[in-house]
C-alpha cells in the first residue's frame, strides 16, 4: 500500500479543495503557456464571462499585458495591481465570487531553460496560477525548514522571476499541529508571500467558527475517483489512512479552509497584500492573521453601529500595517453606500508622525500632513477625499500637540454628513486625556466619525483608562500569542548586584552631610559611578557577541538622568572610542536638545544599519523605536507601568536565530514589572464591555455642572478674570504656594469642565463661567509657582558636591550579575489556564482515576489562589502548576486516543477496556481482552444495525448483551470468569450503549 507524501497529504488536500469549490484539472488534458503557467483558454473564457466581453482580441491584449508585466523586476507589483484593479476589463470579480473560475492542478511544471521545479498543488483563479502549496509527510527530516530553504533557492534564481512575480502567496505544510512552544517552523502549516530573498513564514490560527457542513460540499465520489486515477493512486481509496487524512480538521486541510475558501482568498488578494519599498529594495508582505481578524472585527463593530473601540495588539504585531490593510477594506465597504471616506492617523509626538509618514509611504499610500489647527478645520470642511492629483489611496496624518489647549477647531455644524471620517489613534496609552481639549475637538469635529484606538499597552488606571475613553476592545492579540507566532521574542532579565548603595549610605552618614535627600542624579552621574557601570556594560556586550556568536547585535543604555546620559557618552568616547575596534563600535547620545533633528534621524538609521552599536538615551526612543538588531537593553533607571512594558519590548523583535531579548537591570525594575503585569492580568480577566462605557462616563447632569461652576466661581471670586494683566499682578503678590495651588487646581477643574460641557452639548451652561482666558491664566499661575520654587531652591541650596566627592574618594563601585530570569507576561497565565482547562475538557473518560486526580488538582489550584490578586512570583508558580497538569492531561489524552483508535474510535469501548484493566484487572493480557471486546463490539453493533429500534427496550438490550458477553468471555475465549466479573462486564457494556443512545436523544 502507498504510504507517502502524496497518499497522506497531497491527494487528501486536492480532494478537500474540490469540497471548497475548486474544480480539479488533469494536466494530461490541459494546455497552458509554459513561460508563465497561465491557462490561456480558461483565462479568455473567464474574462469574457466576468466582463460580458465578446471581443476576444481585447481579452488577448489584456493577457499580453499581464505576461509582459511578469518580466519586471518589481516582485510582481505591476501584475498584482492590474489583477485587483477594477478599471477596464476586470481580471477577478471580487463582488460576485461565483463569477470566477476556481481550479486546482497538481505537479504543474515551473520551468525556464534548464531550471525546473514542480509545486505539489497549484491554485488557479481564472486560469492564473496565483497560489501554490508544498506539502510534506509528517515528521519529515528537517521539518518545514527544508521547504523554506528550497523555495528560497528557487525564487532567488533569476530564471524563476516570472513565477515569483505571478505567485501571490504560498502555503507549506507537513500535516502536523504547531509545536506548543511556537517560535519554530519544524512542524505545522504556514503561509508566506513570494519573495526574491528570504521568505517569512507566518502561522495562521483561525478565529472564526465555520459551519463545515455548509461551507464544504458533499464529498463527490466521482471527483475523488478522477483525482485518484489521474495520480495513479486508486489503490489507497478504501484504506483507513486515506480516510483519516480526508478529515477536514487535519492541519493541512484546516489552513486550506482558512486561506483558500473562495471568500477568504479573494479578501486576501484584494486587501491583504502590500508592497513595501525600503532601502534594500521592494518586499511583498501578506496580512497576518491577527490583522485579518482585527479588520473583520472593525467591520463588525461598524455594522453594530459602534463608532469607537480599541485594537489591543501587543508591540511588534504591526499596528501601522493593520491601519493600512483596514484602510483598503473600509474604503470599499463605505463606497458601496456611495460614501466618500477620509482616513486620519493621529499621533501624539513628532517622531511618531515622521515614522508613520515613512511607513505609509513605503506601502504606497499618499500621505497628507496637517500642520496647523486652521488647516485641520479646512480639511474637515472639505469634500475632497484625497489631496493628491493621482487619486491614490490617502491617509491624513495629524499630531495632537497642534490641538491641545485650543479653542474649537471647527464649528459643530460645519462637517459634511456625506463623508465618512475614520480616525486611527496611535498609541492610545499616552497623551489622550479624557478632559483634554484635543479629544473634545476631535469628537465635535464630526459626531459621526469612527475612532479606532491602537495600543499594545492600554492605560488601566482609575483616573485615566483607555477603555473608558475610547470604548471597548474591538480585537485583542496578546504578547504570548505573538511569541508563539514568532512575531516577538521572550525576554530575559539579568539582575545586577547593587550593594554599593548600602556602602555609600554608610559613608555619607559617617561624614554627616545628609541633612536632606541627596539628589540621586548627582551621585549616578558622577564619573566614579558611571565609569565602572559602563565598563560592565561594554564587557557584557562583548561577551554577548561571543555567547550568541553574532557580531551584529546592538545595545541601548537607558540612563538614570539627562546628566548621566551625557556622562556615559563622554566616558565612552574618551575610553572606548577606537575606530579600529570594530567589536565595540561607535555610540550616539540621543537627547532632545543634542544635535539637530536631522542628525538624530541619521544616527538612528545608522544604528539600524549596524554602523553604530551603542545608543545612550534618557527619555527618547523608549517607545515606537524598532530595530531588530537591538538585543541588549541596559536599564539604569526605573520606568513605570505601561511605559516600562513599552521600553522592555524594544528588544523583542525577531532577529536571526535569537530566542530571547535581554534586559540588564541595574535599577531594580522587577517590582514595578510585577505591579504593572498584575494590572494587565486583571484587565485580561474582564469580559469585554463590563466596565464603564466610553464618553458617556464623562457626562454630568446640569445640577452637577452648576454645583461645580459655583465652586469654581467661589474659589476665584477675589481675582480679576476679565483682565489678564490684573490677574497676573494679583497672583504675583502671593507668596503662599498653598494658595497658588488652590488657584491652579481650580483653573484646571474649570478647563476640564469646559471640555466636558462642550462634549455633552450643554453649551448654554458656558455662559455661567468665564472660560475665555483659562489657558493663559493657568500658564501665569504655573509660572508663578515655578518662580517661587526656584527662589526657595536658590535660598536653601547647599553645595554638597565637594563633600560628595570626598565621600566617593575611597568608594569602589563594582557591578556583577547575580541572577537571571525570564520575564513572564501576564497573558501567559491566562494562556496556560485556558489550554489546561481545554485539554481536560477533551478527555472522554471522566471516570478515569488519573483524570479525577488532575481535575481535583486543578480545582485546588483555583481555590487556593485568588487569581486577581497574584504577584509575579505567584504567577510563575501557578503557570508551572498549570503546565504540569496540562502535560499530564495531554499524555493521558494521548494514551486514550491510542486506545480509542484500536476500537475504530469508539470511545465507549475504550472506557470499558480501561475499567476492566483498573484495580483488580480482568486479565494481565491486554491483547486477549482487546480481541474479546473487539469481537463483542462487532457482534453487538451488527445486532443493533439490523434492529435499531431495540435501544428503546432497555430490558431487551441488557439480555442481548448478557448473551453475547457470556459467549465471548466464558465460552469462546475461555476466560473462565466467575459470575461477579461477568456481571461487571454486562453492566459496563449495557450502560455505555444505553448512555450513548440517551446522549443522542
Amino acid at each position: 500500500m502507498k504510504f507517502n507524501e502524496d497518499s497522506r497529504v497531497k491527494i487528501p488536500s486536492l480532494i478537500h479543495l474540490t469540497r471548497l469549490g475548486y474544480k480539479y484539472l488533469s494536466l494530461k488534458d490541459s494546455v497552458w503557456d509554459l513561460s508563465s503557467n497561465i491557462f490561456e483558454d480558461i483565462f479568455v473564457k473567464a474574462i469574457s464571462k466576468i466582463n460580458k466581453e465578446k471581443d476576444e482580441l481585447k481579452i488577448k491584449n489584456l493577457l499580453d499585458e499581464l505576461k509582459i508585466s511578469l518580466s519586471n523586476d518589481d516582485l510582481g507589483q505591476s501584475f498584482f495591481e492590474r489583477i485587483i484593479n477594477n478599471q477596464g476589463l476586470k481580471v477577478i470579480d471580487f463582488e460576485n465570487i461565483e463569477n470566477n473560475c476556481f481550479n486546482v492542478v497538481t505537479e504543474l511544471t515551473y520551468q525556464k531553460d534548464d531550471d525546473v521545479f514542480r509545486p505539489d498543488i497549484t491554485i488557479l483563479i481564472n486560469g492564473l496560477p496565483l497560489v501554490f502549496i508544498e506539502v510534506k509527510k509528517p515528521n519529515n527530516k528537517e521539518g518545514m525548514y527544508s521547504e523554506k530553504n528550497r523555495i528560497n533557492k528557487r525564487f532567488t534564481n533569476k530564471n524563476f522571476k516570472q513565477f515569483a512575480n505571478i505567485t501571490q502567496f504560498i502555503i507549506f505544510s507537513n500535516n502536523m499541529s504547531y509545536d506548543q512552544d511556537g517560535q519554530n517552523i519544524f512542524q505545522g502549516a504556514f503561509y508566506s508571500s513570494s519573495s526574491y530573498g528570504n521568505l517569512n513564514f507566518n502561522y495562521f490560527r483561525e478565529e472564526e467558527d465555520f459551519d463545515l457542513s455548509s461551507l464544504l460540499r458533499s464529498l463527490d465520489d466521482n471527483d475523488e475517483n478522477i483525482i485518484l486515477k489521474d495520480t495513479n493512486l486508486v489503490s489507497i481509496k478504501n484504506s483507513r489512512e486515506f480516510i483519516s487524512n480526508k478529515d477536514p480538521q487535519t492541519p493541512t486541510n484546516s489552513i486550506l479552509t482558512s486561506l483558500l475558501q473562495k471568500e477568504r482568498i479573494l479578501f486576501i488578494l484584494k486587501y491583504g497584500i502590500a508592497y513595501v519599498k525600503n532601502l534594500k529594495g521592494i518586499e511583498k508582505h501578506i496580512i497576518r492573521y491577527p490583522q485579518l481578524f482585527a479588520t473583520k472585527a472593525i467591520q463588525k463593530n461598524i455594522q453594530e453601529k459602534k463608532n469607537k473601540g480599541i485594537i489591543w495588539h501587543t508591540q511588534g504585531s504591526g499596528k501601522t500595517a493593520l491601519a493600512y490593510y483596514s484602510l483598503k477594506y473600509l474604503k470599499d465597504y463605505f463606497n458601496k453606500d456611495n460614501k466618500i471616506v477620509k482616513f486620519y492617523f493621529i499621533v501624539d509626538r513628532i517622531d511618531l508622525l515622521d515614522q508613520a509618514n515613512k511607513e505609509f509611504k513605503k506601502r504606497g499610500l499618499s500621505v497628507h500632513i496637517i500642520n496647523s489647527r486652521d488647516e485641520f478645520a479646512q480639511n474637515i470642511k472639505s469634500n475632497k477625499a484625497v489631496h493628491n492629483d493621482r487619486g491614490d489611496d490617502e491617509i491624513i496624518l495629524v499630531n495632537i500637540q497642534k490641538f491641545e489647549n485650543q479653542d474649537d477647531v471647527v464649528n459643530i455644524n460645519d462637517y459634511n454628513l456625506s463623508i465618512q471620517r475614520i480616525y486611527f489613534l496611535d498609541e492610545v496609552h499616552r497623551s489622550y486625556k479624557p478632559k483634554g481639549s484635543f479629544l473634545t475637538n476631535l469628537h465635535l469635529s464630526d459626531l459621526n466619525s469612527i475612532k479606532i484606538g491602537l495600543t499594545g499597552t492600554p492605560l488601566l488606571g482609575k483616573d485615566t483608562n483607555s477603555r473608558n475613553i475610547f470604548g471597548n476592545y474591538i480585537h485583542k492579540y496578546f504578547y504570548n500569542s505573538s511569541i508563539k507566532d514568532g512575531f516577538t521574542l521572550r525576554l530575559i532579565r539579568e539582575e545586577i548586584e547593587n550593594q554599593y548603595l548600602e556602602k555609600l549610605q554608610t559613608t555619607l552618614e559617617e561624614i554627616k552631610i545628609l541633612k536632606g535627600n541627596l539628589p540621586s542624579e548627582d551621585l549616578f552621574s558622577k564619573r566614579q559611578f558611571v565609569e565602572p557601570m559602563l565598563d560592565y556594560i561594554v564587557q557584557d556586550y562583548l561577551k554577548s557577541k561571543v555567547v550568541f556568536d553574532d557580531n551584529s547585535i546592538g545595545a541601548m543604555v537607558v540612563c538614570d538622568s539627562y546628566k548621566q546620559a551625557e556622562m556615559m557618552s563622554d566616558v565612552f568616547k574618551n575610553k572606548y572610542i577606537d575606530l579600529s575596534n570594530d567589536k565595540i563600535g561607535k555610540s550616539y547620545l540621543v537627547l532632545h536638545d543634542i544635535g539637530t533633528k536631522k542628525e538624530r534621524e541619521t544616527a538612528i538609521e545608522d544604528f539600524k544599519d549596524g554602523k553604530i552599536n551603542f545608543l545612550f538615551v534618557y527619555n527618547m526612543l523608549l517607545t515606537g523605536f524598532d530595530s531588530p538588531r537591538l538585543k541588549k537593553i541596559y536599564f539604569g533607571r526605573k520606568i513605570k507601568s505601561h511605559n516600562l512594558l513599552q521600553a522592555l519590548t524594544r528588544v523583542n523583535r525577531p532577529y536571526r536565530n535569537f530566542k530571547f531579548g535581554y534586559v540588564v537591570d541595574f535599577a531594580g525594575i522587577h517590582e514595578e514589572f510585577k505591579k504593572t503585569n498584575q494590572a494587565y492580568f486583571e484587565e485580561l480577566q474582564l469580559e469585554v464591555g463590563d466596565e464603564l462605557k466610553g464618553y458617556e462616563n464623562l457626562f454630568k447632569s446640569d445640577t452637577e455642572i452648576n454645583e461645580e461652576i459655583e465652586n469654581i466661581n467661589q474659589n476665584l471670586f477675589k481675582y480679576d478674570l476679565e483682565n489678564l494683566e490684573n490677574f497676573s499682578t494679583q497672583i504675583s503678590s502671593i507668596l503662599d504656594k498653598k494658595e497658588l495651588n488652590i488657584i491652579l487646581k481650580t483653573l484646571n477643574s474649570a478647563r476640564d469642565l469646559y471640555n466636558i460641557i462642550k462634549l455633552s452639548s450643554k453649551s448654554h451652561l458656558l455662559e455661567k463661567i468665564n472660560f475665555k482666558n483659562i489657558n493663559l491664566m493657568l500658564r501665569e499661575t504655573a509660572n508663578r509657582i515655578s518662580l517661587i520654587n526656584e527662589k526657595e531652591k536658590f535660598e536653601n541650596e547647599v553645595d554638597t558636591s565637594g563633600l560628595l566627592n570626598l565621600a566617593l574618594e575611597d568608594m569602589i563601585f563594582s557591578f556583577q550579575k547575580i541572577k537571571e530570569e525570564e520575564l513572564l507576561m501576564s497573558d501567559q497565565l491566562k494562556e496556560a489556564r485556558k489550554k489546561t482547562i481545554t485539554n481536560l475538557k477533551n478527555n472522554f473518560d471522566t471516570k478515569d482515576l488519573k483524570f479525577i486526580s488532575l481535575r481535583e488538582e486543578l480545582e485546588r489550584l483555583f481555590l487556593k489562589k485568588n487569581l486577581s490578586e497574584i504577584s509575579q512570583t505567584n504567577m510563575e508558580e501557578i503557570i508551572r502548576k498549570f503546565d504540569l497538569i496540562y502535560d499530564q492531561s495531554k499524555e493521558l489524552n494521548r494514551k486514550n486516543e491510542l486506545l480509542r483508535a484500536k476500537y475504530d474510535h469508539d470511545q465507549k469501548y475504550a472506557r470499558i477496556h480501561k475499567r476492566l484493566m483498573e484495580k483488580n484487572p480482568l486479565t494481565d493480557n491486554e491483547s486477549k481482552l482487546y480481541n474479546a471486546l473487539k469481537s463483542l463490539k462487532t457482534r453487538t453493533d451488527d445486532e443493533l444495525l439490523n434492529n435499531s429500534g431495540i435501544l428503546n427496550n432497555e430490558v431487551y438490550v441488557k439480555k442481548m448483551i448478557s448473551r453475547l458477553v457470556i459467549d465471548e468471555f466464558n465460552n469462546k475465549n475461555n476466560f473462565g470468569l466467575d459470575l461477579s466479573k461477568t456481571e461487571i462486564i454486562k453492566n459496563l457494556v449495557s450502560s455505555e450503549y444505553l448512555n450513548e443512545f440517551r446522549d443522542k436523544l
